[in-house]
């Protein structure tokens, strides 16, 4: 028995030193610095995005900052420059210029991600080089604040051990492959610690390298992803058993239009709503302004409602 828990402690080691080894590359350090005063006022963690130097943060780790210092794994150190910054979702994008091609990581599917399954956070926290940490996702689907007072939905919660300067640094999988972006902790509690999902990193991070900014339409609500129940499905003639129910309105466009608090989204202008992450793609720039129809399950019956989109300040 005892050789057998030793080849599972084994096991788990080799699994977190080759997804530790595997990501490390791409992991820098992200100092901000007042340039009249000459000393450092904070920083965290980023993420190489792009060979040619894009690299991944949280906004709050570089918002308003004067200079902006960036560490590579190397110990090679670089000036960057804010390419764009999304408090919204807490996710900015940084340029350097480096001497040779940067490694980048694999992003995996945040859709799939299960409650239960490994996860390591890896950063620089209080400054220093590298750091691991090993857990499980707690929960998925969670909503977390961001600095501008908008929930960003679909959030990671894992028990991963995060420090302050582990923000902006990813959380993975034990094949290495980046399931989010660390961005916050809850101080006051233990083992509440949080990230922004791949696949709202990904359509950011792309938006904001091509345009500088990210125009949004939004309906005023907070969302939860929804498994439906079966019986449900049937009866309604659903092709799919999920949706996103939602939780809270903020007395937006939704709100005006008679969305209510407990229905559940299942599609929008006939796109298929399954999870947070469908809703936030479709809600692009080309749906502000624009008359849509949301079909919602309120009830036992399927709802039509007409609303117009407006554009998230």
């Amino acid at each position: 028995m005892e050789a057998e828990e030793q080849d599972l402690m084994d096991a788990y080691s080799e699994a977190v030193t080759g997804a530790a080894d595997r990501v490390s590359p791409s992991v820098v350090r992200v100092t901000t610095v007042s340039r009249t005063e000459k000393r450092t006022l904070g920083g965290g963690s980023g993420l190489i995005y792009t060979e040619n130097g894009h690299i991944i943060t949280n906004s709050h780790v570089v918002h308003g900052a004067e200079r902006i210092d960036v560490t590579l794994n190397t110990g090679e150190e670089y000036r960057a420059t804010v390419v764009g910054d999304d408090p919204h979702t807490d996710i900015a994008v940084l340029k350097i210029e480096p001497q040779d091609e940067l490694r980048t990581p694999e992003f995996a599917d945040s859709s799939r991600v299960r409650v239960g399954q490994l996860a390591l956070a890896i950063g620089n926290p209080f400054g220093f080089q590298f750091t691991v940490t090993a857990g499980v996702v707690s929960a998925t689907g969670r909503s977390l604040r961001t600095m501008t007072g908008r929930l960003v939905d679909g959030v990671i919660q894992t028990d991963a051990a995060l420090n302050p300067g582990n923000s902006g640094g990813p959380l993975v999988d034990f094949r290495g492959r980046v399931l989010g972006i660390n961005t916050a902790l809850i101080r006051p509690a233990q083992g509440l610690c949080f990230a922004i999902p791949s696949n709202t990193v990904r359509e950011v991070a792309d938006k904001l390298i091509e345009d500088g900014k990210i125009r949004r339409a939004h309906l005023g609500v907070a969302c939860q992803n929804m498994v439906l129940k079966p019986d449900t499905v049937e009866k309604l003639k659903l092709d799919s058993d999920r949706g996103v129910m939602v939780v809270s309105l903020s007395g937006g466009p939704a709100g005006d239009a008679g969305v209510m608090r407990g229905d559940i989204i299942v599609s929008l202008d006939s796109e298929p709503v399954e999870t947070v992450d469908d809703l936030h793609r479709i809600l692009n720039e080309e749906k502000i302004g624009r008359e849509c129809e949301l079909h919602i399950i309120r009830g036992s019956e399927i709802c039509k409602i007409r609303v117009k989109p407006s554009e998230l300040q």
